[in-house]
């Protein structure tokens, strides 16, 4: 068996014949990580866009997670962009999409330095009218989604790294008593949601986690209504912290719950194979520390592709950040978080539906002992994130050299796999390899599948 690759120009395509792609174990046939989630007792959650949630998209957000939570549409600057003026529609289009999917919804956020509208950050306040308007604000929301929010993170990021109170519009006019404020008006407004503070960088033990607890225990220990802690955790390819689960298992040992809020795992780009694999142990990291503590109870991915992820546009040269591609195929990181939970590894992407894409095998050139030829895969109304293109030659042939391929072939048997660099296959696209070969005889067109 030899692997063959050489990066030269493809021939004219002269004669050829449309072939059915085989596909591999499908997707659809694994069970859904919401699934696997309730049977350890646990939450799978992802954040969404509102304007997104139909076709492709909607399908897998409603299928695969059991909790959603508002990426943008439920902060205040998105809520009330003019001083008494509301827009609900987006917040209200998410509840409504989980209501109707049977999942929880996570409210996020009441409580930020971020986001928040001009007309707030731009206003002269005094302490009281601005504690007011705070007030006003959580109020206003938390009692208009009152039985419909499973969880709300209350106050976000109030912490520096060092475990300083972060200095910003409400530490630096109320003081740290905002923190408590917030989960009392947020409780009074519906006292069925639980209430979290959530944060980034709190993921291991160190003094931001450590500023955390303290003060978990501090309003514990105050009568202060306070559920559970939201850990972000956005993390660096092969950074997960080695005390995760520990620092998980000291919040659970204070009386709340504990949640994995916005799980997402950045690399350089490109993508390789090397990155993925590690991208995938990573979060299979994340969700088994998660799973291993009663009280930790609900895993979110900020965003479950790459189509729809924060990170390349905050993070110059990184992303693939997700669990799905862009075109919606779950990449390794998929079966990271399945297997967590117990599920297979079933490696693989999402096939398309039958005859959505087909490969054109084809004789370009022929002459006494040798030919040229080429494949090329097709997709439509499905997409592909890799493939393999398998055949058996009926008539002595053998390849010599390929391209824009790795191929190899045993006997008579031949599997050509894409390159690091055309695996993805998009709806409407398609990629094509070519080869050099051998024959005796004859030269026929073979079937090729895919697997």
């Amino acid at each position: 068996m030899r692997s063959l690759r050489i990066g030269l120009p493809l021939a004219s395509l002269v004669t050829g014949a449309a072939l059915l792609l085989t596909a591999p174990a499908a997707h659809a046939a694994d069970t859904p990580l919401r699934d696997l989630a309730a049977a350890k007792g646990k939450l799978i959650g992802t954040a969404v866009t509102g304007s997104k949630l139909t076709g492709t998209y909607g399908d897998l957000a409603g299928g695969q997670f059991s909790s959603l939570t508002p990426g943008n549409a439920m902060k205040w600057g998105t809520v009330e962009p003019t001083r008494g003026s509301f827009n609900w529609t987006e917040a209200d289009q998410i509840v409504a999409f989980a209501q109707a999917h049977n999942q929880k919804v996570r409210g996020h956020t009441l409580v930020w330095h971020n986001q928040n509208p001009s007309w707030l950050t731009n206003g002269s306040w005094t302490p009281a009218q601005l504690g007011s308007l705070l007030q006003n604000h959580i109020t206003t929301e938390v009692s208009r989604y009152k039985g419909e929010i499973a969880a709300w993170d209350v106050v976000n990021e109030p912490f520096n790294d060092d475990g300083t109170y972060r200095s910003d519009l409400w530490y630096d006019n109320l003081g740290s008593g905002y923190i408590a404020n917030a989960l009392t008006w947020a409780h009074a407004a519906d006292p069925d949601a639980k209430l979290y503070i959530n944060d980034y960088n709190v993921e291991g033990v160190n003094a931001k986690s450590d500023a955390l607890y303290n003060l978990v225990k501090s309003l514990k220990a105050q009568g202060v209504p306070i559920d559970g802690v939201g850990l972000q955790a956005h993390l660096i390819l092969g950074q997960v912290p080695s005390t995760l689960q520990q620092n998980i298992q000291r919040f659970a040992d204070l009386g709340v719950d504990v949640a994995i809020t916005e799980l997402d795992v950045r690399m350089q780009l490109p993508a390789d194979s090397t990155k993925l694999a590690q991208q995938k142990a990573d979060f299979n990291s994340v969700v088994a520390a998660c799973a291993a503590v009663t009280r930790c109870v609900n895993v979110t991915v900020w965003g479950f592709t790459d189509a729809d992820s924060w990170v390349p546009g905050t993070f110059p040269g990184y992303g693939a950040a997700t669990p799905y591609d862009e075109n919606y195929q779950p990449k390794p990181a998929y079966y990271g978080i399945a297997t967590a939970l117990g599920g297979s590894d079933s490696g693989g992407g999402t096939p398309p539906p039958t005859g959505a894409c087909t490969a054109a095998y084809s004789v370009s050139s022929q002459w006494n002992t040798g030919f040229t030829g080429q494949v090329t895969i097709s997709c439509s109304g499905a997409s592909l994130s890799s493939w393999k293109a398998n055949w058996t030659f009926g008539a002595g042939q053998r390849i010599t050299q390929a391209w824009n391929a790795t191929c190899t072939q045993s006997g008579t048997a031949v599997s050509c796999a894409n390159a690091s660099y055309n695996g993805s296959v998009p709806d409407g696209g398609s990629v094509t390899f070519g080869f050099n070969g051998s024959w005796s005889g004859s030269n026929p067109v073979p079937t090729v599948t895919l697997g």
